[in-house]
């Protein structure tokens, strides 16, 4: 199966997707992860991932009692941010675009040759190689019983 869109949409989801639905939801859009990761963390979360290749999608899970959507991250050329091929703008573009729809609270940052774009606000980064977007990976914060926390 296929997503109807590839649209990112910060603290909220992708294209038919939102963040808060559970695995069981999931699939009844995408169909059967290709692969599945559980991730062992220092608290009691359950972190899962599951990987759509095909569309160059991995989608986080998180909670204890509940889990549930926490966050996507795609290298989906397809993908748009407000309207826009995300992944054929270069970096200042991509700052511009998260500016001019609200989101200030930017941060750089380097590590191992890869320059991560984070927007807190948007609880959004973008990965870069240069000026060549990699991925883009963005979220929402889910307690343990599987609700999303808002500030």
């Amino acid at each position: 199966m296929q997503l109807k869109s590839n649209k990112i949409l910060p603290l909220v989801g992708y294209g038919d997707l939102n963040f808060g639905q559970t695995v069981e939801e999931l699939t009844s859009v995408l169909g059967e992860a290709e692969e599945i990761d559980h991730l062992d963390t220092d608290d009691q979360m359950n972190t899962i991932i599951l990987h759509f290749w095909e569309e160059g999608l991995s989608v986080f899970f998180e909670g204890v009692s509940k889990t549930v959507i926490s966050c996507f991250e795609t290298d989906n050329p397809e993908a748009t941010l407000f309207d826009k091929k995300v992944f054929e703008l270069k970096k200042a573009e991509v700052i511009d675009l998260m500016k001019e729809n609200g989101y200030s609270e930017l941060e750089v940052e380097e590590e191992e040759g890869e320059i991560r774009v984070t927007f807190e606000d948007g609880l959004i980064d973008f990965f870069y190689d240069d000026e060549l977007l990699l991925a883009v990976n963005w979220g929402v914060i889910i307690d343990e019983n599987g609700d999303i926390e808002y500030d």
